[in-house]
């Protein structure tokens, strides 16, 4: 009967000390620039513009164990658009395409994750961008994670989506070519 007890307490104390593999929250790492959201747009069918997004924040859910409960959200300043072109960066920020004046944000919510077998995924969510809500699909696929040298642990993704920017309400004509914005996104968060 004594062997038993202390067996069971034994048992009973390995249980409560194991790790249980649960989802994690994470802020999105904007500090140290591990973070970025690119675009890029093609202009008159001649050469592509390429830009970035300098400031926004945001964080996620992510759960090894069961991806598909995983979640994203992210605010991006629309004033922070830098195409390394003073001018046409005005231009871009002006009522012919992100009215940043009246949006000055645009935000992603997801409202779905459809895991792949090889650890990639298909991310749904709610785009907002100059007002107008319209739902999207994010391409991603994992990184990596682990502890990093500071004590804290990590999460990283990249990710890729398209969308039509008379979809948004954005209509200056630029040719058939530059229907379309193609965004890159990298993420990495620091789990909270």
């Amino acid at each position: 009967m004594k062997k038993q007890l202390i067996k069971g307490l034994a048992l009973a104390g390995l249980i409560s000390t194991a790790p249980l593999a649960m989802a994690a929250d994470y802020a999105i790492d904007t500090k140290g620039q591990h973070a970025s959201v690119h675009f890029k747009i093609n202009h008159l069918g001649y050469s592509w513009v390429v830009g970035r997004f300098n400031d926004f924040s945001g964080s996620f859910s992510y759960d090894a164990e069961n991806p598909s409960a995983s979640s994203v959200q992210v605010e991006v300043d629309t004033t922070s658009l830098d195409t390394n072109h003073a001018e046409r960066d005005k231009h871009l920020r002006s009522g012919d395409f992100l009215d940043a004046d009246t949006y000055p944000t645009a935000t992603f919510v997801s409202t779905g994750f459809e895991p792949k077998a090889d650890g990639s995924g298909v991310i749904t969510g709610d785009l907002t961008l100059r007002g107008v809500t319209k739902p999207i699909t994010i391409e991603m696929s994992k990184v990596g994670e682990g502890e990093d040298p500071w004590g804290g642990y990590r999460a990283g993704f990249t990710g890729t989506t398209e969308f039509k920017l008379k979809d948004f309400g954005i209509d200056y004509n630029l040719g058939p070519a530059a229907e379309t914005v193609y965004m890159q996104l990298e993420v990495e968060g620091v789990r909270q």
